[in-house]
């Protein structure tokens, strides 16, 4: 049996990771990819909950042996997702989740064309802004940069599946589990899940 591949991007500050946490859990069937980053591990973050973390060297040298599904050089730090994790996960009939840039979602879809992409979106650029300087972390120069980002993520938007405006957390969860349960009652797979009772049914 097969799981579904989801994939989810999103600029900085459009409350991605607040609506993938809690999707996880509401849905105990999703498995978060945890990717594999050569960055410095913040405080609080702890290796195999957060990201693997692994030197340089190390993630060369996965890269060399085509460890990585997908892979991408952020702000001088490497990031990688699994392909052997994501095979074992998806033949268990694991749903997938990767929190992933576009950069790395254009990779993935064109290894994996059956997978599902969403784009998450602010509700509006004063909303964005407003976020990543809640934040209280980022210098009015890191924030600017963020900024710029966005836009250029946003330029990506088109060559998604589905877009979620991130307006209200409660709003923007109910949307992505339609997501889920769309995929989850494809014909492809339940073809593949329910064959006997199909079977039967044409007796």
């Amino acid at each position: 049996m097969s799981g579904s591949l989801f994939i989810i991007s999103a600029p900085s500050g459009a409350g991605k990771t607040s609506l993938v946490h809690a999707l996880l859990a509401t849905n105990p069937q999703i498995n978060l990819s945890i990717s594999y980053t050569t960055r410095t591990p913040r405080t609080g973050e702890v290796d195999g909950v957060a990201y693997h973390f692994v030197s340089r060297e190390t993630f060369l040298e996965m890269a060399t042996r085509g460890d990585f599904l997908e892979s991408a050089e952020v702000y001088g730090n490497f990031y990688g997702t699994s392909q052997y994790w994501i095979s074992q996960e998806n033949a268990r009939d694991r749903d997938i989740l990767l929190e992933i840039d576009w950069q790395g979602a254009a990779q993935v879809r064109s290894i994996c064309p059956d997978c599902i992409s969403i784009f998450i979106l602010p509700p509006s650029i004063a909303e964005l802004e407003r976020r990543l300087k809640g934040r209280g972390t980022d210098s009015e120069k890191v924030i600017e940069h963020r900024m710029k980002a966005a836009r250029e993520d946003v330029a990506h938007v088109a060559e998604f599946d589905y877009v979620i405006i991130n307006n209200n957390l409660n709003e923007a969860l109910k949307e992505f589990n339609a997501v889920v349960l769309a995929a989850r009652l494809r014909t492809t797979r339940q073809l593949t899940r329910h064959q006997s009772l199909i079977n039967q049914l044409q007796e």
